[in-house]
């Protein structure tokens, strides 16, 4: 990220930046925790580095590619195949089961048949310790046990880049530890950067480095 401004009623008087200039690396390989308070403007800088927002002035690229500019169709493949999301509620379909919630994101995406989906989403759902639950429905699952199927998901299309919002949040501390090293375990064996926000400081004192995002700029981000 270079210079990148976000402002919300762009032109009115109302008109409100929320993010000021930001300049952000992050490298393959690399887990990186970014702490701020509450309306600092974290939640926003994700949406903007996960494309489920633009930036309003300045430049970012993903997986090497410029992405201001993009039309929706590109945005839509980068962000469906470069990109993973865990948040911090699971956001699985109720209606669906554990294996079906981490099948999704390979729907619709070629090279995937039904059983090759299945087969990828069974494998991962064994990485994340819930081979037993594949068939049972999100609902009848634990809060701990619903993320992991979330960690599983956004694994799917193997991801360059994993963007983490606050997924420990609702957790008891077992369980957000056992999140967390879920994600660690990813980082390390599939070499893809993570960003993961987080208030524990417990959990971010664990990443390679922190990024703390004050009143929509960040304060150390060397």
């Amino acid at each position: 990220m270079r210079g990148v401004r976000k402002a919300f009623h762009v032109g009115l008087p109302i008109e409100t930046e929320v993010l000021h200039g930001i300049d952000l690396d992050l490298v393959p390989g690399e887990f990186c925790a970014v702490m701020g308070p509450s309306g600092s403007g974290k939640s926003t800088l994700l949406n903007i580095i996960g494309l489920l927002d633009r930036p309003t002035a300045g430049s970012l690229r993903i997986c090497g590619e410029e992405t201001v500019g993009l039309d929706d169709q590109a945005i839509t493949r980068l962000r469906g195949h470069g990109i993973g999301f865990v948040f911090q509620y699971h956001n699985l379909l109720s209606g669906f089961t554990a294996l079906e919630n981490v099948m999704m994101p390979m729907i619709g995406s070629s090279g995937f048949s039904e059983r090759s989906m299945a087969r990828r989403a069974a494998g991962l759902l064994d990485s994340v310790g819930l081979s037993k639950w594949r068939d049972n429905l999100a609902t009848n699952l634990s809060g701990g046990q619903q993320q992991r199927v979330a960690v599983a998901r956004a694994l799917a299309m193997n991801p360059r880049l994993l963007l983490a919002d606050e997924p420990t949040g609702n957790l008891d501390s077992q369980s957000a530890d056992a999140v967390f090293s879920l994600l660690h375990e990813a980082n390390r064996e599939e070499g893809m950067a993570v960003l993961f926000v987080t208030h524990n400081a417990v959990l971010a004192e664990r990443c390679d480095r922190i990024v703390r995002v004050v009143d929509g700029r960040l304060v150390n981000p060397a």
